[in-house]
């Protein structure tokens, strides 16, 4: 023994001789050795117990006793920190076990706190990242931009004067090419939905989104995105949209509207027959579109293993089904761990696919095929099975439960060799042990799981399709989506979740948090809202930062209007017509209760407003609101023709809740052509002349370059023809209208070197008195005071260009070759008009600056010499 022990020492030391260095000795000290070495270095460093007496010194003051406390450190055995008060016997197994179990307990409660804490702390985190994502959101949309994108908002905010207008209503960057591409594939579909509204008649919208989504994504990696509008239509039971041929919309014309088919039990109370109904329909249709989804993939995965399933001449649900089976648990020549055969075949794994691919009937039918073999095993199976795939509702009556729930208790719960899918077909018939939500080897993808999750709801048990929720909502998006922002995070995944369980509003949040799904999310929540599946907030619940609105005393909202605005400001500007579909979108929740719908209309109207506002002018704008044929007569406007879809009865209220207050707002962000013309179009003519008078008395004065002046000035020559035929609006303004666009035919006169014809334009206005009658010109300067604002705080312009006017005539008078008579005539006839200028101008010199009046005195005594 003792040369064994040798050897293996000399052996065990051979081990790192590889490592030694020559260079350096060898250490050979016992563990005491070490330590006494140890502490004679410690004791050797300078000023150790300089600084442990300060320091003693210090902890002194503070009353603590230190040579008590490093008595209690010297003494402490920490060996028995975990051991028991009282020591235990060697005998005493009960005591052992005790301690034991108080030990594990403690150990659990540690691990649970440090779980709790870091999960705490990861869910802290990450709500602060999406709280600042959504405020960082919210300030470059106001700004009218994207994060990390440029801000063109800024530029129009620097030329205007109305800064807050512009901020609240300022329009985003325009998308990208490939995303104009996609946005233009779905927004045919909201155009044929509104179409559709306004004929009465039923639109299939989920389904034409379906189409519009293969269009746009035909990436693998994109079609979960398209999965979640196919569970949509599965969960509305929409029938599918017929080819475009003549009458392919026959049946769904005569069929009943789809629209707000749902409103009334979704947006009611949650605890009616009639909405636990609908909650049994929406997981019923989300089930089937997974059914629906396997199926798919089944086939394409047989296509693409052809030779490897043998599927031969016999297309057949069953022959398919067992050519997967062989292909999915089939390896080297055998089948499978746990995979129990039946005459010859894998019959559990076989009936779970058919049922798993929406097959039950067929799964019946080859279970009593296979009836011997199987009541072989499993004697009362197919009488349950039978049972079970005959329910409407997929709910056995208690018997049957009660005899499932033994079977499976006493003999496949903890059997180590059962088969999984016996296991799961017993869970599914019997709902068995529901919060045991995974079956090893059946739930596998994240579908599955899904599925199986919905093939064990039961309204009556456990919470129904809300309890689901509630387990899903704890488990978030990483656990389906991943991470978000890295490698490898899905999109699209957590949102069909949410659209599984009826959780409609958290769903499009979901997809609105990301921005390459933003569309799908617009869209599918038009889609929702139209089937009557999207209940929205009161305009005070409504937040700022985010569409959804959360509260725990109500249901989840999500604000369509936001949604809606936030999407088309990026096109509004470069096509309003389209823009407008989607506002004409929010109408749908008009029949929300408790005022909210109301609210919603009044939204619907107020972006109506701000896209004229925002809206390129030109021939494209009059196509939006109407206008005015060169005869007078009046066209109505892309918006007033749809104007059911904004609940507006009739012309009148269009004119007084869409186009008087796009006007005003209008007006306000220095839009004052558009203004006029909306005015004019709502039939509010003396506001028109009103707001004519006081554009153009703020540009007459701008030079003929100026082309917004210009064009305000062309609209009211327009508008006033059309007035004084039609005798509307008479009064002061529109007098101040007609004098100040003659003041600007004067200055253009004036301008091209006409002064005769400008002088004559400036009489004809009466603005300024010039036949030397003192007490008239005293009485006109009294009248004056009384004449539009327009008018009065233009006077220095009126009498400098009179002035200059008579200046220039005066020159060319004396400087022309006319008879000295006549010459004298004419220049006295001017001397008279001067001096009644400046008399006038001297009884209101108190409205212009004194250089102007100095100007005046020069020119006047020029043509007195």
């Amino acid at each position: 023994m003792a040369a064994d022990l040798s050897s293996l020492l000399t052996a065990s030391k051979a081990l790192n001789s590889h490592l030694s260095r020559p260079d350096l000795p060898s250490v050979n000290l016992s563990l005491d050795q070490i330590e006494a070495q140890s502490r004679r270095l410690v004791s050797r460093q300078p000023g150790t117990s300089a600084d442990s007496g300060r320091a003693n010194y210090l902890l002194a003051q503070a009353h603590v006793d230190v040579p008590a406390l490093a008595s209690s450190i010297a003494h402490l055995n920490p060996a028995t920190t975990f051991s028991p008060l009282q020591a235990l016997q060697d005998t005493d197994v009960a005591g052992y076990l005790r301690h034991a179990h108080e030990q594990n307990l403690i150990s659990t409660i540690e691990e649970g706190r440090k779980e709790t804490q870091e999960e705490f702390y990861r869910v802290l985190e990450e709500r602060e990242r999406k709280d600042w994502e959504a405020r960082k959101r919210r300030v470059f949309e106001q700004l009218g931009g994207r994060v990390g994108g440029e801000n063109r908002a800024v530029p129009d905010l620097k030329k205007s004067t109305h800064e807050k207008h512009i901020l609240s209503s300022s329009v985003a960057p325009s998308p990208s090419l490939q995303m104009q591409s996609k946005m233009m594939a779905y927004d045919r579909v909201v155009t044929d939905l509104n179409a559709a509204r306004l004929r009465g008649t039923s639109f299939p919208i989920v389904h034409g989104l379906v189409t519009a989504s293969l269009s746009v994504n035909p990436d693998q990696r994109a079609l979960q995105l398209t999965q979640n509008f196919h569970v949509l239509a599965r969960i509305t039971t929409e029938p599918p949209a017929l080819p475009p041929l003549e009458h392919a919309g026959a049946h769904i014309l005569n069929a009943s509207l789809f629209e707000r088919k749902y409103a009334r039990v979704y947006l009611g109370d949650p605890e009616t027959r009639e909405a636990v109904e609908l909650r049994r329909q929406i997981a019923r249709g989300a089930r089937v579109a997974l059914e629906e989804q396997y199926w798919d993939v089944l086939e394409r995965t047989i296509q693409a293993r052809a030779m490897e399933a043998r599927l031969g001449g016999d297309p057949s649900v069953s022959n398919k089904i067992r050519a997967f089976v062989l292909l999915r648990h089939y390896r080297n020549g055998e089948w499978e761990d746990r995979i129990e055969l039946l005459a010859g075949q894998p019959l559990w794994a076989k009936l779970f696919y058919l049922v798993r691919t929406g097959h039950a009937q067929e799964a019946l039918e080859e279970a009593v095929r296979y009836q011997q073999a199987i009541e072989h095993r499993e004697s009362s199976f197919i009488s349950h099975f039978r049972a079970w795939v005959e329910s409407p509702d997929r709910r056995l009556p208690k018997p049957h439960r009660d005899q499932l729930h033994a079977i499976y208790n006493g003999h496949m719960l903890h059997s180590a060799t059962a088969d999984p899918f016996k296991l799961a077909l017993y869970k599914l018939m019997g709902k068995i042990d529901p919060s045991r939500r995974t079956v090893h080897q059946v739930t596998v993808m994240t579908e599955d799981w899904l599925w199986f999750q919905l093939a064990m709801v039961d309204e009556e048990e456990n919470g129904g399709l809300r309890g689901l929720a509630e387990v899903l909502l704890s488990y978030g998006e990483r656990h389906f989506d991943g991470i978000p922002g890295q490698k490898g995070a899905k999109r699209g995944v957590w949102a069909g979740v949410l659209l599984m369980c009826g959780q409609f509003e958290r769903a499009v949040a979901a997809l609105w948090e990301h921005q390459d799904t933003e569309v799908e999310a617009v869209h599918l929540a038009i889609a929702l809202a139209y089937h009557g599946l999207l209940r929205v907030p009161s305009r005070a619940e409504t937040s700022d930062m985010t569409p959804l609105s959360l509260s725990p005393d109500s249901s989840p909202a999500l604000s369509l209007s936001t949604l809606i605005w936030r999407y088309v400001r990026q096109f509004v500007k470069m096509d309003a017509r389209e823009a407008l579909q989607y506002v004409y979108c929010v109408c749908l929740s008009a029949d929300q209760g408790n005022g909210v719908g109301r609210e919603q209309v009044e939204a619907a109207w107020d972006l109506v407003r701000r896209i004229i506002v925002l809206a390129n002018t030109g021939a494209a704008w009059e196509e939006l609101v109407g206008g005015f044929r060169p005869d007078g007569t009046r066209f109505s406007g892309i918006i007033e023709q749809n104007a059911p879809l904004l609940k507006l009865e009739d012309i009148k209220e269009y004119g007084e809740h869409i186009l008087a207050r796009a006007a005003k707002q209008s007006e306000q962000n220095d839009r004052i052509p558009e203004a006029i013309k909306l005015y004019n179009l709502a039939g509010d003519y003396t506001t028109v002349i009103a707001c004519l008078a006081q554009a153009l008395g703020n540009t007459i004065a701008q030079p003929a370059s100026d082309e917004k002046a210009r064009a305000i000035e062309r609209t009211a020559a327009e508008i006033l023809r059309h007035y004084e035929r039609t005798n509307r609006a008479v009064g002061k303004d529109r007098d101040a209208v007609i004098r100040l666009l003659r003041v600007r035919e004067a200055m253009d006169a004036k301008d091209s070197g006409r002064a005769e014809l400008a002088l004559e334009i400036m009489e004809s206005t009466e603005l300024i008195p010039m036949d030397g009658d003192v007490a008239k010109i005293q009485r006109r300067a009294e009248e004056f005071r009384d004449l539009p604002d327009a008018l009065q705080r233009n006077l220095q312009l009126f009498l400098t260009l009179t002035m200059d006017t008579l200046a220039s005539a005066h020159q060319k008078v004396k400087a022309s070759s006319m008879a000295d008579a006549t010459r004298q005539m004419t220049l006295a006839n001017l001397r008279k008009k001067s001096r009644s200028l400046i008399i006038f101008a001297g009884i209101l010199k108190y409205r212009m600056s004194p250089d102007v009046y100095s100007y005046l005195a020069r020119l006047d005594v020029e043509i007195a010499l």
